[in-house]
């Protein structure tokens, strides 16, 4: 029999093999990563509310079914403990954005997302921590705590989706869904040594999403491997039409391309390297795990070009005017008149309906939130809509028009996830705008509506782990889920192992 500690070590895939086997149980699969939580949270801080009670619930109606045969139509995955980021609402279990403004907050309904993982009889093990609302890089946003870097508790895990990337890295889940805006589910996981991935926009529902931007935010898969992410993927896929910006496609075959890419085969992948990301700004460590990937790409038969895209230095700055525009439209609705935190004005002050939003705002909002929505209704205001908001969106066509020329000439694009790895605690948060700038290689993505991955692909001067990125063309995830599993399968043999087997790990011997 399999200890806790071996237990949550095997990927998500192999966990769901041992249930169809019977050899373990989705209830023992559950506690096991529970017993782990409560061992690595007073370190790791990964998780704003656990719910192992509704956890076991769910984990002993899937034993019934498996034991009744009433598994038919159900994905892989079924059984397989789940955590969700804090971003998403579950009925029943708080759902906070990480604001004291939502404290307490419990939703009437599912995300389209939580019911397609209840139906999948997935057991959702808690909320993971994030910045407030999404807005950050670093998970030091947030409301109620840091979360840390399982790596090292000196630093980062990223952000915005930090709790999401450090529950799956330090095995308190294996599974782990976020929100991805301008790289907060792959930056994250480029910081923990974990698997990231946005899918193209509209293929995952964001019913059910709390709003940051509209136009930019995309639920997506977090998980230690590759096929992990891929079947998380088919999962939460789909078209829905609760959600306007669902796209009317089928789930692209993510998991087959995934084991497909396991074979180590690239003949015939024609791969683009990012001329205009990379270089200056980026660690060296970065570069040189980066450019050994690469090698190792080229070695399993891909074809490796430098690719061009002229106008992805602008993205950065047209991201951060049209994501502060959609983060001041969409918190608009956090007034204290219909739900959450509700702060009257002191006696002596005017007892009125703006005094009341005024003061709910000021103590509901953090400093980050308040700046982005400042910044945005700037960009919005009568005399500067046109000549920020609407020059920006001139920008992203441009964007847009690069990428679909890119992959004219190959089949995936690449790149560092990030220039440097994960930063200690207090080092960017007085310098906003050095923060936003860790956002550069991610935030294309976002702004073409591309989908884009996140692997591990070793670890920098300072042992820790760096991120190699893969972008694909819209409705093609399948493009990137190949050639990302074969270079992790590559990598895997020369490290012998998966990359967080290099991580130190007290809490799973306490």
């Amino acid at each position: 029999m399999m200890s806790n500690a071996e237990l949550v070590k095997l990927s998500a895939a192999q966990m769901a093999e041992k249930i169809r086997s019977k050899e373990v149980s989705s209830r023992e699969l559950t506690q096991a990563h529970l017993d782990v939580i409560e061992a690595a949270e007073p370190m790791v801080n990964a998780f704003l509310h656990v719910s192992g009670k509704e956890a076991l619930a769910q984990a002993d109606a899937f034993d019934k079914k498996l034991a009744a045969g009433d598994t038919e139509g159900l994905p892989e995955l079924a059984g397989v403990p789940i955590a969700i980021k804090d971003m998403i609402v579950t009925k029943g279990i708080p759902t906070t954005a990480a604001s004291k403004i939502l404290e307490g907050w419990v939703p009437p309904y599912d995300a389209t997302v939580i019911e397609k993982i209840k139906a999948a009889g997935m057991p959702i093990l808690g909320k993971t921590n994030l910045d407030e609302f999404a807005q950050g890089s670093s998970t030091e946003h947030s409301a109620f705590g840091n979360t840390h870097n399982p790596w090292d508790a000196t630093r980062v895990p990223g952000g915005s989706g930090g709790g999401s990337a450090s529950a799956v890295g330090s095995y308190e889940a294996p599974l782990a869904l976020g929100t991805d805006t301008g790289g907060s589910i792959r930056q994250p996981g480029a910081f923990t040594g974990t698997v990231g991935v946005k899918p193209t926009y509209g293929g995952v529902s964001r019913y059910g999403a709390i709003a940051m931007a509209s136009s930019l935010d995309q639920i997506g898969p977090c998980a230690r491997t590759v096929l992990d992410t891929a079947l998380l993927h088919e999962v939460i896929g789909g078209n829905d039409r609760r959600d306007s910006t669902s796209i009317l496609a089928p789930v692209p075959p993510v998991a087959a391309a995934a084991r497909e890419g396991l074979k180590c085969d690239l003949k015939g992948v024609r791969v683009g390297l990012i001329k205009e990301i990379g270089g200056e700004g980026f660690e060296a460590g970065v570069a040189a795990r980066f450019n050994e990937a690469v090698k190792l790409l080229e070695s399993m038969g891909a074809e490796v070009k430098e690719v061009s895209l002229p106008h992805l230095p602008y993205s950065l700055s047209a991201y951060y005017i049209i994501m502060p525009s959609e983060v001041s439209s969409n918190l608009a609705r956090y007034d204290g008149m219909r739900y959450g935190l509700r702060v009257m004005p002191p006696a002596g002050v005017p007892q009125t309906s703006a005094n009341m939003m005024a003061y709910t705002r000021e103590a509901g909002f953090g400093d980050e939130v308040k700046r982005r929505i400042i910044l945005g209704t700037y960009a919005l205001s009568a005399g500067y809509y046109d000549a920020w908001y609407g020059s920006a969106q001139k920008v992203r066509t441009l964007v847009i028009d690069d990428f679909n020329k890119a992959f004219e000439q190959v089949d995936v694009l690449v790149s560092p996830t990030a220039p440097s790895t994960a930063f200690h605690f207090g080092e960017k948060t007085s310098d906003p705008l050095s923060m936003y700038l860790g956002d550069v290689a991610t935030i294309p993505a976002n702004m073409a509506g591309v989908p884009a991955m996140s692997i591990p692909c070793g670890l920098s001067d300072n042992g820790m782990p760096v991120g190699f990125q893969f972008f694909a063309p819209q409705r093609h995830d399948e493009a990137m889920y190949k050639p990302a599993a074969a270079l992790e399968a590559a990598l895997e043999e020369q490290w012998g192992g998966n990359i967080l087997t290099k991580m130190a790990t007290p809490w799973l011997n306490a």
